[in-house]
């Protein structure tokens, strides 16, 4: 038996927004068998644009139910059977929720008549539902309320039952088959053809349009909790209905993966990388004097017009970097704003520190070495190739800095070494800079995992 639903909803995220409206219709393999539709009173405001497209307005669901009052009947109705919609993921992951507040669990098999719909009956210009029962000329009479779109979904599944020649539903329904979690318009194929290898990913729209580029340490897991599971950003759903196609570069190691994502989004500015087409956050080193004439240090988000001494990707880098140096030139962690203290800092009790904190140490000789710390870090940066795993076994990657310049990468085969630096140069894909790929090498250089580092 299976249950075909449809809902709407004040949004289209399911954390945040609630059902208004839900329908189920029942079909047995050969008919539809009964039907269920009630008004949900969502318990918020419903924005305009929904009562625009849907007609249902805050006083139409002002005396209905709320979800919890109707769950365990909702429940009746669609447990034990298989959940059916146009969209499946959508719906499901509305009801789901509001299962689970409602304190009932509810695991059912699944099937997206979009999906359906793409396989049993290829080559249609559309697979919306208003297209697609046009297509099959079946009516809407009631489109963008529960009830028309849900009878719409039921008469369109019955064709699918009807059609399906080469038994695509009941692959659809074994366990494992993870065709629901799925972006309705992405081919299952692509999908099971991408690999669990470091790399940059591009989600294409309909006319092969890059509308996002990602990276991973595993390019198929990394998608794979894009879709599973509710969204966790608010596009993620805008998203599942645009990707048509996924395309992916590997790149052997997440660094190259950072900066080829970095240098991507700069090229072809994809509608939903909203982060970097911003100022994308970044943590810097800061100095300045007390009034006992002390340098002191802080680790601090970047603003405008601040002028940090150093840039990283994270808090934790420049934490790990500046401990380096603290270390490195006898300073004092409180006075270095790496810890908090009354008095004397932990370190000068365990007599790692100068006594600095508690003016023991004069700050004449203490601005010393604060000094020769800032000086190791600003002056000009090593050339350097950054050596680390490639695409195949067997291969390296090759990153590589001049005067702490980012140039580019590369790949060349490992039973090849590399001579020097002209010879790098060669092997490497020229490529610009901007802060981002600045701030990663920054970040990876405070801790290599593992690479080798080859100073020319």
């Amino acid at each position: 038996m299976y249950a075909i639903v449809d809902i709407e909803t004040t949004g289209g995220f399911a954390a945040h927004h609630r059902i208004t409206e839900i329908a189920i219709y029942l079909h047995d393999g050969l008919q539809i068998t009964h039907h269920y539709k009630t008004l949900i009173n969502p318990g918020r405001s419903i924005p305009p644009f929904i009562t625009g497209l849907t007609g249902i307005d805050i006083e139409m669901v002002k005396e209905a139910p709320s979800f919890k009052n109707v769950a365990h009947e909702i429940y009746h109705w669609l447990n034990g059977r298989v959940f059916v919609a146009h969209n499946a993921h959508f719906d499901y992951s509305f009801l789901k929720k509001e299962f689970e507040e409602a304190g009932l669990v509810w695991h059912p098999k699944k099937l997206c008549t979009v999906r359906l719909s793409r396989k049993i009956i290829p080559g249609l210009p559309s697979y919306g539902l208003g297209r697609l029962a046009e297509s099959l000329g079946i009516k809407i009479p009631d489109r963008h309320r529960a009830g028309g779109d849900a009878l719409a979904t039921a008469k369109i599944f019955d064709v699918l039952l009807k059609r399906d020649q080469h038994g695509f539903i009941e692959k659809a329904l074994k366990r494992n088959s993870g065709e629901t979690l799925l972006p309705p318009h992405l081919p299952k194929e692509e999908y099971d053809e991408l690999p669990p290898k470091p790399g940059v990913y591009y989600f294409l729209d309909r006319h092969r349009q890059i509308i996002y580029v990602g990276k991973a340490i595993s390019i198929k897991k990394r998608i794979a909790g894009h879709f599973t599971g509710d969204a966790r950003e608010w596009n993620r759903s805008n998203i599942r209905n645009e990707v048509h196609h996924i395309t992916y570069e590997l790149t052997g190691n997440e660094l190259i993966a950072l900066i080829l994502e970095s240098q991507e989004i700069r090229r072809w500015w994809p509608k939903y990388n909203l982060a970097q087409k911003h100022k994308p956050e970044e943590w810097g080193l800061y100095r300045y004097e007390d009034r006992n004439g002390y340098l002191r240090f802080c680790v601090n988000h970047v603003t405008r017009g601040s002028g940090p001494l150093i840039t990283f990707s994270s808090k934790g880098d420049g934490w790990n970097f500046w401990w380096e140096k603290v270390k490195e030139f006898d300073l004092c962690p409180k006075l270095s704003g790496l810890q908090i203290a009354k008095g004397l800092c932990y370190s000068y009790q365990s007599g790692s520190c100068r006594g600095a904190c508690q003016a023991i140490e004069s700050a004449k000789k203490y601005n010393k070495r604060a000094q020769a710390a800032v000086n190791s870090f600003q002056q000009p940066g090593h050339t350097l190739a950054i050596i680390g795993p490639g695409r195949t076994h067997l291969e390296n990657s090759l990153v590589l800095l001049e005067n702490g310049n980012y140039l580019g990468f590369g790949f060349f085969n490992k039973h090849e070494p590399i001579a020097d630096f002209e010879s790098a140069r060669k092997i490497i894909k020229p490529g610009k800079e901007n802060r981002t790929v600045q701030n990663v090498i920054n970040s990876f250089l405070v801790n290599p995992k593992g690479a080798e580092l080859i100073i020319f």
